[in-house]
């Protein structure tokens, strides 16, 4: 045991310092594993970052809750010109899915609006978030009051002139005074603050500290939420338990029947479920992955291929010390080792080099709306990965340097 022990530090010795006699050809041939470990690592932490970034924004809300709409949120079969000719899902088809379809925990018509200009004594704020929505969205998204209440079903079904608006939004008009109660001008209308949302942080989604949530009602005094107007879905979270398959086909028969569609007709509205558009960012996520191994591994190849290169000139240059080491009486095992630990030296340190490249971009690229994560496994792939390219990189050079005859190796090297 102690002789293999002094053989592996011996070689080790004898690689480190081949090492740095060679500085300049090191430090090439270290580039060449650093930029693909930094790739590789970089992207699939950036990946993996990018993945937990939008899980946590999404994880407020059930991956079973339901749009119904006009409109399909993910890649359909049905062409174009067929989707346009679907008519609109407004508030009727709201209440009818509130009246007939069990199983429902919560329930909500939503108007699809743009920005909007809102007001405040001297203060005006452009392109706002403003939200037409039922008092039944408290319940579906992931929103908490921090001042005030939520508008009650009442106030929703009656259409009264309330809001609820965001953290942000409530710091840009009223700074550091108290928000509820106070009267704001949106849609041209003075509305009352009834509600200030808890801060919530910067996402890579639109924040809902930057928005606002008045009763769709309200809106549909004013605005045409027709055919030719503003889109609409009905938002529905099915009970916990349910079978969400059955409720799906339940809702779709209903809604088919609400329409007046006769058997054989296709559907002319969408059931778009949460959980599919998570599916959907989940494949995406793993095609990127799999785009940034493929384009990374190129990189890695030609680090692993220029330290084989490095390797096959270093048994070329030292051929003459070589053979006195055999005739001296170095097993092969020993000249093995030393050529070998040489690469993967090379590649190890280049790997650790590489990582913390990518620690340090993921200082830089860090902000509050986005975390860049370097996770231990990563890491752990990164330090393998770089270990094992020297492994691979210096087997064959090893190979055929334990195997030169020391007499040969002599005379060729002088």
């Amino acid at each position: 045991m102690l002789v293999y022990l002094r053989l592996f530090k011996e070689s080790f010795s004898f690689a480190v310092n081949a090492l740095k006699n060679n500085k300049l050809r090191t430090f090439l041939s270290l580039l060449g594993v650093t930029v693909g470990i930094f790739s590789i690592i970089g992207v699939l932490a950036a990946v993996e970052s990018l993945e937990k970034s939008i899980m946590d924004d999404l994880s407020g809300l059930d991956k079973n809750t339901i749009y119904l709409a006009k409109y399909s949120f993910g890649p359909t079969s049905v062409p174009r010109w067929q989707r346009e000719s679907y008519k609109q899902v407004e508030n009727d088809a709201f209440e009818f899915v509130q009246r007939n379809v069990p199983d429902i925990q919560a329930v909500a018509y939503v108007m699809f609006g743009g920005g909007e200009t809102m007001k405040f004594e001297d203060k005006t704020i452009a392109g706002v978030d403003v939200t037409p929505v039922s008092n039944g969205i408290y319940e579906i998204d992931d929103l908490k009051i921090d001042a005030g209440r939520m508008y009650t079903e009442a106030e929703s079904n009656s259409g009264q002139p309330v809001i609820v608006i965001g953290d942000g939004l409530a710091k840009n008009l009223f700074e550091n005074s108290n928000p509820i109660g106070k009267q704001i001008r949106v849609y041209g209308r003075k509305v009352t603050v009834v509600g200030k949302l808890k801060k919530f942080g910067q996402t890579i989604f639109d924040s809902p500290d930057e928005k606002a949530f008045i009763p769709a009602n309200f809106v549909r005094r004013f605005r045409n939420g027709g055919s030719d107007g503003i889109p609409g879905a009905v938002v529905i979270k099915p009970k916990a338990g349910v079978d969400i398959g059955a409720f799906e086909q339940v809702l779709k028969q209903k809604f088919r029947n609400y329409r007046g569609l006769k058997a054989g007709e296709p559907d002319n509205f969408f059931v778009n479920k949460l959980s599919g558009m998570t599916d959907a960012i989940d494949g995406i996520i793993g095609m990127l992955n799999m785009i940034g191994w493929i384009i990374s591994g190129f990189s890695l190849l030609v680090g692993g291929f220029g330290i084989a290169n490095i390797m096959f000139v270093s048994v070329k240059e030292r051929t003459n010390l070589i053979g006195i080491q055999k005739s001296l009486g170095a097993k092969n095992r020993f000249i093995l080792f030393q050529f070998l630990f040489e690469a993967v030296v090379l590649a190890v340190i280049g790997g650790v080099v590489g990582l913390i490249l990518v620690w340090l971009t993921s200082l830089v690229a860090s902000s509050d709306a986005f975390t860049f994560i370097l996770s231990p496994k990563n890491m752990i792939i990164g330090f393998s990965l770089s270990t094992f390219i020297g492994l691979l990189s210096g087997v064959l050079p090893a190979i055929s340097a334990s195997r030169l005859d020391p007499v040969e190796a002599i005379r060729t090297g002088m």
